[in-house]
């Protein structure tokens, strides 16, 4: 009876870390849309973004070094590679 019950209780907990683990990755999403889109606003506005993150990524796409500057953006923003990609991109002109 009692391990029947323990067993529930960590379902319980195994589902529960589960939800709010899920949470975190919609949120995470959520917040590197945003940050791209006030990047494209400031962009859009000439405002210059004193963002280290965003000059090293710059940088790289001047070195010529598109695949690091792809993982430094996916590090940074939380990006999916698709994402990524179109933003060095972008910075490629």
């Amino acid at each position: 009876m009692y391990s029947l019950i323990g067993v529930l209780v960590v379902l319980a907990g195994l589902t529960t870390v589960a939800t709010v683990e899920g949470r975190a990755r919609r949120l995470d999403r959520r917040m590197a849309r945003l940050e791209r889109k006030l990047d494209l606003v400031l962009r859009h506005s000439g405002i210059q973004d004193d963002d280290p993150v965003v000059a090293e990524v710059a940088a790289l796409v001047r070195a010529g070094r598109e695949i690091p500057a792809i993982k430094k953006y996916r590090e940074a923003t939380g990006a999916g590679l698709l994402e990524a990609k179109e933003a060095v991109d972008r910075l490629k002109g």
